[in-house]
């Protein structure tokens, strides 16, 4: 098994190599490029800020469930700073992406008019700002303050992170989606939904879920990781994933129903969009392979307390998070259907090889179980 101090090096060399590669093509070919970029900044940076909301959600709600990946979501929240870094090459990309960034475009359009004041470009780069601010903000405190008790054992610490995770949450949901609306739903400005911000959060909470279950069965091979990553406790953590995966399909269809039922014209071509040119067989691969199976799955005892299983399971659903943003992002920009190039490859793992550098590094750098929690478990585990 890979050791986890080994790891930051060689993802270090696969994430420039792959930048390299993405560079190549900003110069030759912005015009892949560019939504190349986007689509693989988001994937991250949503298992980044999903991996601060699910621990925020486990110091605010309790249970035992959390010790397990505590650490590894931890270590994820950390690569918030990196992310705001990589987002910097957008603001220069801004007119291959957005078409309300062209002001000619903007006064021939009602549409566009009636949303300049929001959709500009001054606006949107002081919103981005702001969303990167706060989001740094809740990780930094978070994990900060847990990692402050492993070296203290002062319970107060606790309590200071169960106090912020309630009105943390709030700004998250809130930061979440407005950055969703826009840096997504603008990419066609004349849509819209009320409920986009909403399938966004269920998506990154589930990718980072997902990510930290995968993770964390490597870890446990090893000690202390391993006292306290037991059979119950993944089948706790496959109990939860079962309903992540449930809630996103129901926000995901009733988005879906209420806009194809309505059938208005500025709503219905996003979907005509996405179900035609060989789209469609994306969608029905994300039916079967995002929901269907990972939900007859995981209602089974067994599958969930095999952790080896429950880890391929939720490869699986990682791979489908990434299937899933690339369906909502890329028909915006393939108008003729499917058209995969290699910037996407060059971006994904270019991004991806810096974040896991940066993940392991943080993971390394400190205790993979919560050794001084008030539960107790990580501090027996340390025993034991």
């Amino acid at each position: 098994m890979m050791k986890l101090e080994t790891l930051p090096r060689r993802a270090v060399s696969v994430g420039l190599a792959g930048l390299s590669l993405a560079l190549i093509a900003a110069f030759g070919d912005p015009e892949h490029f560019w939504p190349s970029y986007l689509f693989a900044h988001l994937f991250w940076l949503g298992l980044s800020i999903g991996s601060a909301a699910v621990v925020m959600l486990h110091h605010l709600t309790g249970g035992r469930w959390g010790f397990a990946i505590r650490r590894v979501l931890e270590a994820g929240a950390r690569t918030i700073p990196l992310m705001a870094v990589l987002f910097v090459p957008i603001f220069f990309g801004l007119s291959h992406l957005y078409e309300w960034t062209h002001a000619e475009v903007v006064a021939a359009d009602e549409v566009l008019r009636h949303k300049s004041r929001y959709l500009n470009v001054p606006f949107f780069s002081l919103r981005a700002v702001l969303y990167f601010v706060v989001w740094i903000a809740l990780a930094h405190l978070v994990t900060k303050w847990s990692y402050g008790q492993d070296r203290t054992g002062d319970p107060r610490l606790s309590q200071r992170i169960r106090t912020l995770a309630g009105p943390g949450l709030v700004l998250y949901g809130g930061t979440i989606t407005f950055a969703a609306v826009d840096w997504v739903m603008s990419l066609e400005p004349h849509w819209y939904s009320t409920i986009y911000g909403i399938k966004f959060i269920l998506g990154q909470v589930l990718t980072a879920f997902a990510a930290a279950i995968l993770l964390a069965a490597w870890l446990s091979r090893t000690r202390p990781l391993s006292e306290i990553a037991t059979s119950d406790a993944f089948h706790d953590l496959g109990n939860l994933l079962l309903a992540f995966v449930m809630l996103w399909a129901y926000v995901t269809f009733s988005q879906f129903l209420i806009i194809w039922s309505g059938n208005l014209p500025e709503e219905i071509p996003w979907y005509l969009r996405r179900t035609q040119g060989r789209w469609e067989v994306v969608a029905g691969l994300m039916v079967v392979f995002h929901f269907l199976i990972p939900f007859l799955l995981l209602l089974s005892r067994a599958v969930k307390r095999n952790v080896r299983t429950l880890a391929a399971l939720s490869g699986m659903i990682l791979i489908m998070r990434v299937v899933d943003l690339y369906w909502i992002i890329m028909p915006a920009f393939e108008e003729r259907g499917i058209g995969l190039h290699w910037s996407n490859a060059a971006a994904f793992f270019g991004i991806g090889g810096l974040w896991f550098a940066l993940w392991a590094r943080e993971a390394a750098r400190h205790e993979l179980i919560p050794v001084h929690d008030l539960g107790g478990l990580g501090e027996r585990a340390s025993h034991g």
